[in-house]
């Protein structure tokens, strides 16, 4: 009962822990009940571990957003030719954590007239999808929570939840600009949504898999076995579509139409403060790290070291875990991201539309018929 399809050894030890500690008190409980031991201590041993899972993902996620948001300020400022946050710690670090403390404790109040349910429901919403698709990716190979066999169709399906809880928040907010500012989110997201899951349908086709731990034991080897390599020039085309259609699903610069303060005043969350637009906040820095590990499962090798062929090199790089490698180079993707946001500007929102409809769904089309014609010529 509740066998791990991956396992790993906090898990067995909490497995081989629990009948253990439950030995001592057998001998003090009645016959009629020692018959339920055994299936009680395989659930007790399954939710003390889905209690580790929830602790190591809000780890992951929760844990990383003030770094990124310390990352990202440092970056802009290297790019404008500036310093950053400079006073509150060395070179700022202490700022991130001071930032984050105002908004806590700020007073969280919804406008007059809005939908308090809907309003307050929506940026718990947002936060759904970066957390399940963490639960799928394999940061190794002993550390996966969710093995799911279908992972790249969740993923499609739960990025949903993304776009349901931005038009909830400006819809609720009763502002015209904040309900603008959420349509044209939406608009935008669900484009860039069917080029986001065609590249992904691609990697599917080409990797014969859909299960995320597949697609990385697939790319075992050296850098040219990765997807992004392996197969000429379309794996390096896919990943780059890949990389402007997550943009635009980040709702990151210059796909940042959602929000455009320029225009309308801050977007679909114009009316939040304090916890609430934390929220928000912490969604989009979340959903960086999400993109950006699905970006590494996919194509970049996921946990597997960039190994060059020669031996001497590579016994050193295989000394190093897994783990280490994979957020390597989940943060050399976060560095891209962010590159791209404080170098490139916004586009106008009809340019921004015809450039999915007219231009980055046709090339995905073609890329998939090229795919399959790949396939079956070199198999």
């Amino acid at each position: 009962m509740f066998t791990p399809s991956v396992t790993h050894p906090i898990g067995d030890f909490v497995r081989k822990l629990v009948p253990d500690a439950m030995g001592y008190v057998t001998p003090y409980l009645p016959q009629s009940v020692l018959e339920y031991i055994p299936a009680a201590n395989s659930v007790v041993a399954f939710l003390i571990n889905a209690v580790i899972c929830i602790i190591a993902v809000c780890i992951v996620a929760i844990g990383n957003a003030p770094i990124l948001i310390y990352m990202e300020r440092k970056v802009c400022a290297h790019v404008q030719c500036r310093l950053g946050p400079m006073r509150l710690g060395w070179h700022g670090t202490i700022q991130t954590i001071a930032d984050v403390l105002k908004m806590l404790f700020k007073e969280v109040y919804a406008p007059k007239g809005a939908d308090k349910f809907i309003f307050y429901l929506a940026p718990m919403v947002v936060l759904i999808a970066p957390f399940l698709v963490l639960t799928l990716i394999p940061f190794d190979k002993n550390m996966v929570i969710a093995n799911v066999p279908v992972g790249i169709p969740f993923i499609i399906a739960v990025n949903g939840f993304g776009i349901l809880g931005i038009l909830l928040g400006g819809w609720s907010s009763n502002n015209k600009y904040s309900l603008l500012g959420s349509l044209r989110s939406g608009a935008q997201m669900i484009s860039y949504e069917i080029s986001f899951a065609m590249i992904l349908l691609f990697v599917v086709m080409v990797s014969g898999e859909t299960n995320l731990l597949s697609i990385t034991q697939g790319q075992e080897g050296t850098i040219l076995d990765w997807w992004i390599f392996k197969i000429p020039v379309l794996g390096f085309i896919a990943f780059v579509l890949f990389f402007i259609s997550s943009t635009a699903e980040l709702n990151r610069a210059p796909f940042d139409i959602a929000e455009a303060e320029q225009e309308l005043t801050g977007g679909y969350h114009t009316e939040y403060n304090g916890t609430a637009f934390a929220m928000f906040y912490l969604a989009e820095y979340i959903n960086l790290v999400t993109t950006s590990s699905l970006a590494t499962t996919c194509f970049l090798g996921g946990f597997y070291p960039p190994l060059i062929g020669v031996e001497a090199v590579d016994s050193v790089l295989m000394m190093v875990p897994g783990f280490v490698w994979f957020f390597a180079k989940v943060y050399f993707m976060i560095w891209c991201y962010m590159m791209v946001r404080w170098t490139f500007v916004r586009p106008r929102v009809d340019q921004l539309m015809d450039f999915e409809w007219k231009f980055l769904l046709p090339v995905n089309l073609v890329l998939l018929g090229l795919g399959g014609a790949y396939i079956v010529l070199f198999g």
